[in-house]
């Protein structure tokens, strides 16, 4: 959704001297509306046995995010080692952090089990007799196929590469009792950014079902069920948020009957990422270039390795122009960046208001897979991350890539090899 008025009202009379101050691009993050939404998570969900919010570091992998999202009580959902370092740069340990990792080679499993270990969460049955050291507790990931459909940004589960299939999962738990695991967890994610709080808490009705299925064939008892992230954010002006007051009422009314049918129920965890701070971030950037050709172009200084989400998911971003928010929207423009690629677009034949160069321009919704998804093509390099805190202030929480950063991977010592010709 278009950002609060309240990041708003705190941001944009002071986004001239941000811009002064740490020059543009940039992109910044509201500690207000973060913590806002976190406790209000965390209220809404209270009355759900053993709620809890592991943060999907994909979205926003900065550690003064990951600070606020630690204080508040939350785990991490970590898919990488260096998402797992991160979470335990910032205090997260053992059961702290989920670790769902794809396609996962033995150093990863290795580190996972170090300094505490984590919850390992097993996207394949076949990585089952890979684990080295199998842990007591164990997680595998569900996907169920055609019983349940996707979206554009996660796919048909049928020809998603991640989980086990129906006809797995109860062999997968079987197998991991008879490599000593004692407790056991559930999880899955079938879709992204959706608005319709219904798929979620049908989500959570499947994952309830599988936990009776394994409970009947196998006797075990989960000790909770994650039902992912996917929870979405209305990028769009017109469009509705979820609603998520419904969904955890409805989600709370299935956990207590399976309580009673059941005489217990597992604790519910869900990964929000976007959720928690994508409405809660925007990209600062500066026109620079005004071009009259076939359509009319607005040239800013950044570009789409700081915003990668309209080229790639063709998706909406609002766009403000400093002192310009009420000005009549008299103009057509395709807002562009530098890069040798004709889809560095932030906005294509957008209406705006008239745009000189010099102006600021604030993209919305970029707190989460906006930083986090940037990219060196073009050798182009990634702006700096900013925090408006709760008292005014501003941070520095990232600094911007540097040519010696591009450089630094091509200075190392020589290693030329020959292979010896094959026999025969």
């Amino acid at each position: 959704m278009p950002m609060s008025k309240s990041f708003k009202d705190r941001l944009f009379p002071i986004t001239e001297q941000l811009v002064e101050h740490y020059g543009s691009p940039f992109h910044i993050y509201d500690e207000v509306g973060i913590n806002e939404t976190a406790e209000n998570l965390k209220q809404l969900f209270a009355g759900v046995a053993g709620f809890r919010e592991y943060y999907a570091i994909k979205a926003l992998p900065n550690p003064a995010i990951l600070k606020l999202m630690h204080e508040q009580g939350f785990g991490f959902d970590c898919s990488s080692i260096a998402e797992l370092i991160l979470s335990r740069q910032v205090g997260a340990q053992g059961e702290d952090i989920m670790f769902t990792s794809n396609n996962t080679d033995q150093d990863e499993f290795t580190i996972a089990a170090a300094d505490g270990g984590c919850v390992l969460n097993l996207d394949d049955i076949s990585l089952i007799e890979k684990v080295p050291d199998f842990p007591e507790l164990i997680c595998f990931r569900y996907n169920p196929g055609p019983r349940r459909t996707g979206n554009v940004i996660i796919g048909n589960p049928v020809e998603a590469k991640y989980g086990v299939t129906h006809e797995q999962v109860v062999e997968a738990y079987r197998l991991a009792q008879q490599r000593g695991a004692k407790r056991f967890g559930l999880h899955t994610m079938v879709a992204s950014n959706e608005l319709d709080y219904s798929y979620m808490v049908e989500t959570a009705r499947m994952l309830l079902g599988i936990t009776q299925l394994i409970d009947a064939e196998l006797g075990i008892k989960l000790e909770f069920v994650n039902i992912g992230g996917g929870l979405g954010i209305p990028y769009e002006p017109e469009q509705a948020a979820i609603d998520i007051n419904a969904l955890a009422a409805e989600i709370e009314t299935l956990f207590s009957s399976y309580k009673e049918d059941h005489g217990y129920v597992p604790h519910m965890y869900m990964e929000s990422g976007r959720f928690m701070t994508g409405p809660h971030g925007c990209l600062v950037t500066s026109a620079i270039n005004h071009k009259d050709i076939y359509r009319k172009y607005i040239g800013v200084d950044a570009c789409m390795s700081a915003l990668m989400r309209p080229a790639l998911y063709d998706a909406y971003h609002h766009i403000d122009v400093i002192g310009k928010e009420n000005a009549p929207k008299e103009e057509v423009y395709d807002i562009v960046g530098s890069l040798c690629e004709n889809n560095d677009k932030f906005a294509v034949q957008r209406q705006l208001p008239k745009i000189d160069e010099g102006d600021i321009l604030v993209i919305h919704d970029t707190g989460a897979h906006g930083h986090a998804m940037g990219f060196q093509y073009n050798a182009k390099l990634r702006p700096k991350e900013l925090l408006l805190r709760a008292d005014g202030s501003v941070e520095l929480i990232r600094r911007e890539e540097l040519l010696d950063d591009y450089f630094a991977t091509l200075n190392f010592a020589a290693d030329r090899f020959s292979p010896a010709p094959k026999k025969g």
